[in-house]
């Protein structure tokens, strides 16, 4: 675990607080952003106290501080994925509608989200994996993913049973078309550019490896 915010190191793959910790240091001081349910939550934990980033949550609060611990829980203050969370000073609330109207108006510069699949072409698949038994669960995802000036994922680079989840196509229901700019994953980063799929850091592999494990092309931002 890293909660620090430190640098992870190169030579292994990144847990979810790392990835966390890797992103909230690519995101603008003063930025308006969205957090989705799962793991970017954990974004909120590694933001710097003095960045100035805004915090919005569909459920209706705009600067929400990081995650709440034990005397500072209050039931009636969480997140959209239902998990406690703190306030910052200036915090604001707001009907649902309200918050849907920024997300849907372009006001947020950047949302983070997490997928099932990306494909290399920066379409999202993060509502349904299409399974008759699955449940679809589409939030404010479609509307994050239109309406956000920017798109983050976060997610695993492989599944369990080792398929990849940055693909040529996406195989599952969209979410949004060609809308991530770029991709966080335990084994490596990626910019999802007009010149194709650029690898900008690898954690415990190689660009090699990635270009031998993944059916998409790669571009190796070391050599550009």
């Amino acid at each position: 675990m890293n909660p620090t915010g430190q640098t992870p190191q190169r030579g292994v793959p990144l847990d979810k607080h790392d990835i966390a910790a890797l992103v909230a240091r690519q995101i603008p001081d003063g930025a308006f952003v969205n957090l989705g349910i799962g793991l970017p939550t954990l974004v909120a934990d590694h933001l710097s106290p003095g960045s100035g980033v805004v915090l919005h949550t569909e459920n209706g609060m705009l600067n929400m501080g990081p995650a709440a611990q034990e005397s500072a829980i209050d039931p009636d203050l969480t997140n959209a994925g239902k998990v406690p969370v703190t306030e910052l000073p200036g915090a604001a609330y707001f009907h649902h509608a309200d918050s849907f109207a920024m997300m849907r108006g372009g006001h947020l510069d950047i949302c983070v989200l997490g997928a099932y699949q990306v494909s290399a072409g920066g379409d999202l698949a993060n509502w349904h994996t299409g399974a008759p038994d699955a449940i679809p669960a589409v939030g404010g995802a479609m509307d994050l993913a239109i309406g956000a000036k920017q798109v983050f994922v976060v997610m695993t680079l492989f599944t369990k049973d080792g398929r990849p989840k940055l693909v040529p196509e996406c195989s599952y229901p969209l979410t949004g078309l060609r809308c991530v700019g770029r991709v966080f994953t335990d084994l490596a980063a990626f910019d999802i550019s007009p010149q194709g799929v650029v690898v900008t850091q690898t954690f415990g592999t190689t660009f090699d490896e990635l270009a031998a494990r993944l059916d998409v092309p790669l571009l190796d931002a070391s050599k550009s």
